[in-house]
């Protein structure tokens, strides 16, 4: 598989085997969903499709566990460890894509007094979460970690303040 065919998802696969030494699809999916989601969500299915098409390339080893389930249990390879140096090393820009499902409902007309009031108090509780947990185990994260939830907190008081900013102009 050529570099340029390397996508997003495929380096969250590479990054979090990487992190856990050694993981199943099922792992790895368990794991995105308990660290990244929040910035950086990957359907289930993407998750086995990236896995096996990654074994494929060489860039991850696998070996099956014998009996019961048959579990797969993956490793970077030399290969896969390149690429993702590679990647983390990689100072390119790409531009967020913001995929906010009640921005979106604004441009094609819903309700601000309608919306606001719940995407305020929605943002409020992640931004709660967010902070509750920098409180509690900031200091046992990665300073990228650390950054990553940062990023979390910023962005949750960035939109309580947009959509107080939109419930404020309808008065």
């Amino acid at each position: 598989m050529a570099e340029s065919r390397l996508t997003t998802p495929s380096f969250l696969v590479l990054g979090i085997i990487d992190k856990l030494g050694e993981a199943s699809p099922y792992d790895v999916k368990v794991e995105a969903a308990r660290t990244v989601a929040p910035f950086w969500s990957m359907p289930h299915a993407q998750v086995y499709a990236q896995c096996d098409r990654l074994v494929e390339a060489g860039l991850l080893s696998e070996d099956r566990q014998a009996g019961g389930r048959n579990r797969r249990l993956m490793k970077l390879t030399a290969a896969g460890r390149a690429a993702l140096e590679e990647w983390l090393a990689d100072p390119a820009f790409v531009p967020v894509e913001a995929r906010e499902r009640g921005i979106l409902k604004l441009w094609f007309g819903a309700r601000p007094e309608v919306h606001s009031p719940v995407q305020i108090a929605e943002h409020h509780r992640t931004l709660t979460d967010y902070e509750q947990l920098a409180e509690s185990v900031g200091a046992l994260l990665t300073r990228g970690q650390r950054e990553a939830l940062e990023f979390g907190i910023r962005y949750e008081r960035m939109m309580v303040d947009f959509w107080q900013w939109v419930e404020q102009r309808g008065s």
